[in-house]
């Protein structure tokens, strides 16, 4: 696995192409350069013309991630992009990638709700030689001709690092925790879970009282968290599999009179500005981030390949950690 530094061990002959004005994913997009997956997109030109379905909008997190994209992959850069919401559902997905082989784009990509059942599509845009990228979410097709490369965050990594720094600063002394999972078969809630209790096993302090999927959303966080304080009195640590979770699970908490952050302790993952800012209050206790502006990396990526270059199967991105005073630190320049 390589870090986004890949770019710079890209074939020479890709340089030039590289080199051409890459919006920065801070800057404002067009309005007209994300189109629905069922509409033509137009005379494109020479535009590179690109499919993209997310998975939703059911997270500050994700709507970073599509911002980025879609203020990088503009017709100013070089890009027809036709872009699609899946509203968390595969079929949705299947569907919008299907258009996009039946278009004739020149490349798709797409973030996975799910980990499985991708085979045949995949293999569909295979046979109209459009290549795929996978972006943040992996698939588990044993077939990795399917899909050209994979960017984004190390998830198991991400669990593994949340459960490290509990086991140094939380579970010195037997603490009952009460997991948030992703939304089930989805890669980050398998990974995150995976890495968790990877770092934690040896440790036999720490003890998973109840965990249960909130799906990503703050709201359903809330719900779970409701239900997990309702069932279970003495709860220390909430491991919420990303910030908005753990946000609804704050506003749990305090509603059945307890403290976050001191009553219960609450440990996250992705680093967005309203998880930064309830950790820098002392509510949140630990992030280890998941860095959502893949635009720019996406767009080096598809830039190499259509000009003959090569990239890494799969390309991790870098992520930090935060404990209260580095978000407080980071907070003012955080774009997301």
């Amino acid at each position: 696995m390589v870090s986004r530094t890949f770019r710079t061990r890209a074939m020479a002959a890709t340089v030039a192409v590289l080199a051409l004005g890459l919006a920065a994913c801070g800057s404002s997009g067009s309005g007209d350069s994300s189109t629905d997956a069922a509409t033509g997109g137009g005379d494109s030109g020479d535009l590179i013309n690109v499919g993209f379905s997310q998975v939703g909008a059911e997270s500050g997190w994700r709507a970073a991630n599509t911002k980025s994209i879609q203020d990088t992959l503009t017709k100013d850069n070089g890009f027809d992009l036709k872009f699609s919401d899946a509203q968390q559902k595969q079929e949705n997905q299947i569907q919008a990638i299907r258009s996009y082989i039946a278009q004739g784009v020149d490349y798709i990509a797409f973030s996975p709700v799910v980990e499985s059942g991708w085979d045949a599509v995949l293999e569909e845009a295979k046979q109209a030689n459009i290549p795929v990228i996978l972006t943040d979410r992996a698939v588990d097709s044993e077939d990795k001709s399917l899909y050209v490369t994979f960017i984004g965050s190390d998830f198991v990594e991400e669990g593994k690092r949340i459960g490290e720094w509990v086991n140094d600063n939380v579970a010195t002394e037997p603490i009952n925790v009460v997991e948030l999972q992703g939304t089930t078969g989805s890669a980050p809630a398998i990974d995150r879970k995976q890495g968790f209790e990877d770092a934690t096993k040896g440790n036999p302090n720490v003890k998973i009282i109840a965990s249960q999927t909130g799906n990503f959303t703050r709201a359903e966080g809330k719900t779970v968290m409701e239900g997990f304080l309702q069932a279970n009195p003495d709860i220390d640590l909430v491991y919420a599999h990303n910030d908005d979770m753990a946000l609804g699970a704050i506003e749990a908490i305090e509603a059945a009179g307890k403290k976050p952050g001191t009553d219960i302790k609450i440990v996250s993952i992705d680093g967005v500005k309203d998880g930064m800012q309830a950790l820098a209050d002392g509510k949140i206790n630990y992030i280890v981030e998941c860095n959502p502006l893949l635009g720019p990396d996406l767009a080096d990526i598809i830039k190499t390949l259509h000009s003959g270059g090569t990239v890494e199967p799969r390309i991790v991105t870098h992520d930090d950690a935060f404990d209260q005073a580095a978000a407080k630190e980071a907070l003012p320049t955080r774009q997301y």
